[in-house]
């Protein structure tokens, strides 16, 4: 008998073993009966000698009989190709197979041979034929079972014959698995079925009150009717049941995890009324909301504690994130500490660091004609800097006298050291993984673990909120600030009223000569940027299935720009491949209104704040997806006058992409565009890296429809943990999700 733990070249041996180790990272008992088949074949009809033929065309069959003639014969056209056309038996109406490899099955297939033919019906002048079937040999001389891989495979897994192997083709379904050219789903088949013969009843994991409260099957019979099942009310619940087991298993890593963290030792902060925090406040222009309020006050609470913080802030584009985060820091700096903000890109970094500066004016001048006397030190860290450059920023937080340290993933290098690192704020929280943010608080004073805050302008929906952020406490900025104005969204079908896409660009000149500023959008940057290859565009044209005309590149836009529409105005150029310097020249230039429109690619998509911009067009807005379109739309809208967004497509309206890029524009609730977002994306695509900083796979469980079944796993999972941390049957359902050294193989299916 064998256990789940048991390795499997002690079951299956090792040339198998191996195979499926090499191939698909299956290493255990279990590791292979949780390979679920990701579908199932339709059903075989078999037919013996003398049982009538009431088949249809298209109809999947299985006939077993005597070959009585076996003819080969010459294709008429070159070039000419050997076949062999097979009679099978005296059936009327008559029988035939045809096999296009005749040079070597015209040694096998004779007359006289009983054979087993297994295909798709076909019919010709009433003759029915089967193209190329899968065959086997039930009476060879040799005894050996000689034919197509999949049906002797089955046979060798029944180790039957006569009737009682033609019973194992009987059956309603097959189960089909993840396969390749080097290991066939037969095979796998043919191991699970080795091993489920020998398995030992498996134990429940999971609580046998919540397995009863929630109506599941068992844990021993899913893992086997997921395989074998007859029916589909069978393999339906074992799928419920599985889906159980994954939300079970994901949850309890992400608990295990949260309490990890929350057994360190964090460095209090307690308030003071006359440091930074206090007087960044006394000397703020404007009023805070009531909603930053709120959430500034349980984070300045939970960075007062000896408990590290572990908090997720969401909001709305513009909601007034970063004085949040500022203010948090700078309470981090009157105890002493410094706090590091990591940003995805040098765009954002940068603009970070002048918005921060600009905030904090005198406070922010440590060491500076003009400076608080208590006033700390801004310091900006890059990939691009020069190498003299990092030296010196280096030195500068090393020796504590930058108490923000602003950077991209410059920040993580071993090189970078800190004096006191209390706080670990990243912004842009879905562009970072888990291992990345925990190499940046690693860089703390042994023995404790920064606080973190995690910022994100890209709205959670609750299940993604459950599933992959379940370590973090999450607190959300749904109010924008006093004075916004609101964003008008239209969208613009250029090939069905291409005049409306010469209205945008005029309504772009009115703007400009009002003063104002804008943006227009390209999804590449030349020709040498390849259509799609942004992995967001690819999946949204895999998903659409539709294709347009090429995308226009933002230099070949920018060029007919300038002699077209927009002749006559200030037209600058960013995007991701412009050395740093030339990219900060630009932005400077345009927030200093020395340039009249930014044709730029998504590299604005985050953290640029410009008032005075007030329209954005985004050419060719089906390669984006609905979040990334609604953090574009966040560039404008950002002062005091109103904004307006102009989605461009060339895709006809009716189109699936159409429709994405309506819902857009018909509400500027990203929360709601959220949800939408999750119900067009791939599970694999919303989980990214956040867990492991590797790809996770859910087979069963869905983001979008399973919220309750989440919610009741995470409950399960934190009743659980306080009685038995080290729960055995829930270590086992997290294993996929926490095992390093599983997890890498593994993929969305």
């Amino acid at each position: 008998m064998a256990s789940l733990n048991d390795r499997l070249d002690f079951v299956v041996g090792k040339k198998a073993a191996d195979q499926l180790k090499e191939y698909f990272g299956i290493r255990t008992v279990n590791d292979l009966v949780r390979y679920v088949p990701r579908k199932y074949s339709d059903a075989m009809t078999v037919r013996g000698e003398g049982e009538t033929l009431d088949l249809e065309e298209g109809e999947h069959v299985t006939f077993v009989d005597t070959i009585t003639k076996a003819e080969p014969k010459w294709t008429n056209r070159p070039p000419k190709r050997e076949f062999l056309v097979v009679t099978l038996g005296n059936r009327q109406p008559k029988v035939t197979a045809t096999f296009f490899n005749a040079k070597y099955l015209k040694k096998t297939l004779i007359q006289g041979a009983r054979v087993m033919l297994s295909g798709e019906v076909g019919y010709y002048r009433s003759v029915m034929q089967l193209t190329h079937p899968a065959f086997m040999v039930l009476n060879s001389a040799s005894g050996k079972k000689i034919g197509t891989k999949s049906l002797t495979s089955i046979a060798e897994i029944s180790d039957t014959s006569g009737e009682d192997l033609l019973a194992e083709f009987e059956k309603d379904f097959f189960p089909i698995y993840g396969a390749n050219s080097k290991m066939q789903t037969w095979e796998i088949y043919a191991c699970v079925r080795q091993v489920l013969a020998v398995l030992d009843p498996v134990d429940e994991p999971m609580p046998e009150w919540f397995v009863r409260e929630h109506n599941l099957t068992s844990e021993d019979q899913a893992l086997r009717a997921i395989h074998l099942a007859e029916t589909a009310d069978a393999r339906e619940c074992a799928a419920e049941r599985l889906t159980y087991d994954e939300a079970v298993g994901l949850q309890w890593g992400l608990v295990v995890r949260r309490h990890s963290a929350l057994s360190d030792s964090g460095p209090p902060a307690p308030p003071r009324p006359d440091g930074l925090a206090a007087a960044m406040k006394a000397q703020l222009p404007f009023e805070l909301t009531v909603g930053q309020c709120d959430v500034f006050d349980v984070i300045s609470a939970e960075i007062n504690a000896t408990r590290p913080m572990n908090r997720m802030l969401q909001g709305e584009v513009g909601s007034g994130k970063t004085i949040v985060s500022v203010l948090a820091m700078l309470q981090m700096i009157d105890s002493g500490y410094q706090c590091a903000l990591l940003a995805p890109t040098e765009v954002l970094a940068a603009q970070h660091a002048q918005s921060i500066r600009a905030m904090l004016g005198p406070l922010g001048m440590a060491g500076q004609l003009g400076g608080a006397d208590n006033a700390t030190r801004v310091a900006l860290l890059t990939g691009s800097m020069s190498a003299q450059q990092k030296r010196d920023v280096r030195d500068v937080v090393a020796s504590g006298e930058a108490g923000i340290v602003i950077g991209t993933h410059a920040l993580l290098q071993d090189a970078v050291e800190f004096d006191r690192l209390g706080m670990v704020v990243v912004d842009e929280q879905h562009r970072f993984g888990v291992e990345q943010r925990d190499r940046l608080r690693a860089k703390a004073p042994d023995g404790m673990t920064p606080h973190l805050l995690v910022m994100t302008a890209t709205p959670i929906p609750r299940t993604v909120a459950l599933a992959v952020y379940g370590d973090l406490e999450i607190s959300t900025l749904r109010e924008l600030p006093r004075g916004r104005q609101p964003i008008t969204t239209n969208t613009i079908f250029v090939s069905q009223k291409p005049a409306w896409l010469d209205r945008a660009w005029a309504r772009i000149v009115e703007e400009v000569q009002a003063g104002r500023q804008a943006y227009v959008v390209a999804s590449r940057i030349d020709e040498d940027d390849k259509p799609g290859s942004d992995k967001t565009a690819k999946k949204v044209k895999k998903d659409a299935k539709e294709s347009g005309p090429p995308p226009i590149t933002v230099v070949e836009l920018l060029a007919r720009l300038q002699r077209g529409p927009l002749a006559g105005l200030r037209l600058g150029l960013m995007h991701g491949r412009l050395p740093s310097d030339e990219k900060d020249a630009v932005m400077a230039a345009f927030r200093a209104g020395e340039i009249d429109v930014l044709v730029c690619t998504t590299v604005v998509e985050v953290g640029v704040d410009v008032p005075n911009a007030t329209v954005m067009a985004v050419m060719d807005a089906d390669r984006f997806g609905i979040s990334q379109l609604h953090q574009l739309r966040g560039r404008v809208g950002r002062g005091e006058h109103h904004s307006l967004c102009l989605l461009a497509t060339n895709l006809p309206e009716e189109s699936k992409a159409g429709h994405r890029v309506k819902a857009v524009a018909s509400t500027q609730d990203g929360f709601k565009l959220a949800e939408l977002d999750l119900s067009e994306r791939s599970e694999g695509d919303v989980l990214g890296l956040h867990q492991s900083g590797r790809a996770i796979t859910l087979r069963f469980l869905s983001l979008a429809r399973h919220y309750d079944i989440i919610r009741a796993a995470k409950e399960l999972c934190e009743s659980v943990y306080e009685s038995d941390p080290l729960d055995a049957g829930m270590a086992v359902l997290s294993a996929p999700f926490t095992d390093t050294d599983r997890v890498e193989f593994l993929d969305k299916s």
